[in-house]
């Protein structure tokens, strides 16, 4: 037997697309990033952060970036990077940021699915999410000052004992 769904109709997830970033999607992009990082609770730019360098690092040349759209228009956005260059850039790493007004309707969990998918896709051997694993007072939250961040990994592909 299923459950009824409680969530009301606006809150419901609707069908999204996730896409490759575009030149035209920089303003979105911008006011969700804007927003996310404003309060100083979630990553670590300074809130105050200039929509140049903002958009020079979400959008930069070795990020790829994509936009989640629903009918309400970008609604959120992910990047998609080599964690670390040289001999770790097997390793991928991602950064997910949501338009406040559309928290709650599992559209970073949807923008999560596709990233592992695009990571495998392009080859990636792993993910390294920032946030599982415990490194104590490592950042600084604007209301809480130094608190734990955590690391947490996910295998995409089988372990291998090559070079």
């Amino acid at each position: 037997m299923k459950r009824p769904d409680r969530r009301s109709k606006d809150q419901r997830l609707r069908p999204l697309q996730i896409r490759r970033a575009r030149k035209e999607d920089r303003e979105a992009i911008w006011q969700i990033f804007r927003a996310v990082v404003a309060g100083g609770d979630t990553y670590v730019f300074d809130p105050n952060i200039s929509r140049r360098k903002a958009l020079a690092y979400w959008l930069g040349p070795k990020t790829r970036c994509y936009v989640a759209l629903s009918d309400q228009g970008i609604v959120g956005s992910y990047i998609l990077k080599a964690n670390q260059p040289g001999l770790g850039s097997h390793v991928a790493n991602a950064g997910f940021m949501v338009s406040p007004s559309a928290r709650g309707r599992g559209i970073g969990r949807a923008m999560a699915e596709h990233c592992l998918r695009e990571a495998r896709r392009l080859s990636f051997r792993a993910m390294q999410f920032n946030f599982v694993g415990k490194l104590p007072g490592a950042f600084r939250h604007s209301r809480r000052g130094f608190v734990d961040v955590y690391i947490m990994y996910r295998r995409l592909k089988a372990p291998y004992n090559s070079r």
